[in-house]
């Protein structure tokens, strides 16, 4: 069922999951489109970011942002155009980067909505590398891993829109870069392509003892955005005075109760402790929002020089969102995952 111009299809939160989401997460409905008032505009939705915060707006747990609610539109960034505008600055057929969620069209007074022009070379990369994810590799890196030449940095989910960028900028910085990834294809990506000096695969049985071979000298920053085994493996390589910019824990987010095992948070807190170990975790528009236009004049500037990569994985149809999100969280994305729901 593709997008038209008469109905706008939605995708509600239909439940709360329990661990993993499933097919009965989230349920596709019709409404009519709306119709904008003075003051606003309409918006069709051409891209929809899939991005592993998703998944902690469809619990209720407390958290810094608010959960969806039941019966509601879930929320995600998207790339859209300007079908009708009563609002300065938009015209009909703009390109923008805006807040539509999993739906066809949204109404807008053009708040919080970023014009992209009308003909941008690349318009769903503003969900990417110009966007949320390159901003939070770029900002967590500089603003809190402060890395210094000749340092290493270690990086889990190597292949994914924040680990890469992490990882390139790492060597135009010009330190040792490590990357962590889930599976072979994925690994000789980060070193062949993005220029890594090594990529471990967090699936071999002997990942750690792997990790530890590729870091002689221990780790000056880890870039975190996994949690789990991966950070396990990590935090005894950590050198003194190392740096965790803390992201996300994706390997966590289905978690329905904590891990087997005995309690290791003091094990970790005497670590961060003697190490003087320096972790922060950061909401990226929320800690820094203000450097975003350095980071679009910079991030620009490479990607456009070729001197950092993107790869961009584009899955066709917002019915097939929830399935593509499912696997988002198992790891199976390669590289930036996007629907595409418009007709472009």
């Amino acid at each position: 069922m593709p997008q038209t111009d008469r109905t706008n299809r939605q995708l509600i939160l239909a439940e709360r999951p329990k661990g993993e989401p499933d097919a009965n997460t989230l349920r596709l409905v019709e409404s009519h489109i709306p119709v904008p008032s003075a003051g606003q505009m309409l918006l069709r939705t051409e891209y929809l970011s899939l991005d592993p915060y998703m998944r902690g707006r469809m619990s209720d747990a407390p958290s810094y942002a608010a959960p969806v609610e039941i019966g509601g539109v879930m929320v995600g960034g998207t790339v859209a155009r300007v079908v009708t505008s009563h609002v300065e600055r938009f015209a009909q057929g703009d390109w923008v980067l805006s807040f539509n969620g999993w739906q066809d069209y949204a109404l807008s007074d053009g708040k919080g909505v970023t014009n992209l022009g009308q003909s941008p070379a690349h318009p769903s990369w503003a969900l990417g590398i110009l966007g949320m994810p390159g901003f939070t590799a770029w900002a967590g890196l500089k603003q809190i891993g402060a890395p210094k030449p000749g340092e290493t940095i270690a990086v889990a989910a190597a292949t994914g829109p924040v680990g890469a960028t992490v990882g390139q900028i790492g060597k135009l910085l010009g330190c040792r870069v490590v990357g962590i990834a889930g599976g072979p294809e994925k690994c000789a990506y980060a070193v062949n392509e993005l220029g890594f000096d090594a990529c471990i695969d967090h699936k071999a049985s002997n990942f750690a003892e792997q990790l530890t071979k590729a870091s002689p000298d221990g780790v000056d920053i880890y870039f975190e955005n996994v949690g789990g085994k991966v950070l396990d493996a990590v935090i005894p390589l950590l050198n003194p005075n190392a740096r965790v910019p803390v992201c996300g824990l994706v390997s966590q987010y289905n978690a329905t109760e904590l891990p087997a095992g005995p309690d290791r948070m003091n094990w970790l807190m005497g670590q961060i402790l003697r190490k003087k170990i320096r972790m922060q975790g950061f909401i990226i528009f929320d800690t820094f929002g203000h450097l975003y236009p350095e980071f679009a004049e910079e991030i620009g500037g490479w990607v456009a020089s070729g001197k950092i990569k993107y790869r961009e994985e584009i899955i066709d149809g917002l019915e097939n969102a929830p399935e593509a999100f499912i696997g988002l969280l198992k790891g199976e994305n390669f590289g930036k995952r996007v629907i595409r729901v418009g007709r472009n």
